[in-house]
């Protein structure tokens, strides 16, 4: 039988029925409680108090009930903002466990609304496009569509090797950067072209690849851009095999649109001209997030699961 205290009502009908001389069981029988509150409350009275001064009591007694309320010493505050200007999440701070931290991730999290913490650095919120959006870009007429990937890689999902590829662009939409993204280590690798036309793409692809070795990548999903339509060459070229996602359905390139969210959060917004910095910068952002631990990783950062799936021979060709 779950227990509730008295109500204001109650109290003044208790307070009524007292100054009435009626018996504890016919009070207990009219407001259906037991005579243990009731007896508490008759007591309260007798000694001189009114019905208002006990729930006023009532009140202050019930502040002091509950859990109290964590606080985090300084050196663990000073380790969680630390770790936030690197771009750590609450949840990869407390499941990576470097350092303990004595609450929960829920707590955590608590406390960054409750502006203990920046709550600016937390992650992204809402939809990028509304419901409904239709893409109105332009759509290459000959390309490898993504259906094809499946009958081409059964094992998709499992194996290492399979990249998902896009451009961000910068102010005015003068300029471009190349991401790519590994789906299984999460890894992301920038590149700065020196325009944001086919050629430009292409270009940086080709000296992108110079510098790794010869099959280390299966595959590439980008996404209709016409800055792709070289794409038959890279192909070709590199012999890697390249694919394109349905226009509109960012879905088929999630961790791609997430990996440029995060890429335009930490040095690569909208509002910067990207031919005004050069491939060390570009490197130097997604070098940052690719030293951070992911909960989707198993709080491992993108760059320890990617290097855990190199051989010594190709460890020792890209160092």
């Amino acid at each position: 039988m779950t227990y509730t205290h008295l109500t204001t009502d109650e109290l003044v009908m208790i307070e009524s029925y007292y100054h009435k001389n009626i018996p504890v069981a016919k009070i207990a029988a009219y407001l259906k409680r037991t005579r243990t509150p009731i007896y508490n409350v008759l007591n309260f009275l007798k000694a001189g108090h009114t019905a208002l001064e006990y729930f006023q009591q009532y009140k202050e007694n019930k502040k002091r009930c509950g859990r109290r309320k964590i606080v985090l010493s300084k050196k663990q505050q000073a380790y969680i903002k630390e770790k936030v200007t690197q771009g750590w999440t609450p949840d990869v701070i407390i499941g990576r466990a470097e350092e303990p931290v004595a609450c929960s991730v829920r707590t955590l999290y608590r406390q960054f609304k409750e502006k203990i913490f920046d709550e600016t650095t937390l992650p992204m919120k809402g939809k990028r496009k509304p419901n409904g959006h239709k893409e109105r870009r332009g759509k290459q007429s000959f390309k490898r569509n993504i259906t094809e990937r499946e009958k081409d890689y059964p094992q998709f999902k499992e194996e290492f090797g399979h990249i998902e590829g896009d451009t961000i662009v910068g102010v005015h939409h003068k300029s471009a950067v190349i991401t790519l993204v590994e789906r299984l280590s999460k890894v992301i690798i920038t590149l700065k072209p020196n325009g944001r036309k086919a050629s430009d793409i292409e270009t940086a692809m080709n000296h992108w690849f110079h510098g790794i070795p010869r099959n280390l990548f299966r595959s590439i999903t980008f996404d209709c851009g016409k800055e792709f339509s070289n794409w038959k060459s890279l192909c070709n070229h590199h012999d890697i095999a390249i694919y394109f996602a349905d226009p509109g359905t960012p879905s088929q390139r999630a961790l791609n649109g997430n990996s440029n969210g995060l890429l335009r959060k930490d040095g690569l917004p909208k509002e910067m001209d990207f031919n005004q910095v050069d491939q060390l910068f570009v490197s130097s952002v997604a070098d940052k997030r690719n030293t951070i631990p992911r909960k989707s990783l198993n709080y491992q950062t993108p760059l320890e699961v990617f290097f855990s799936y190199m051989s010594e021979d190709v460890l020792s060709s890209l160092i």
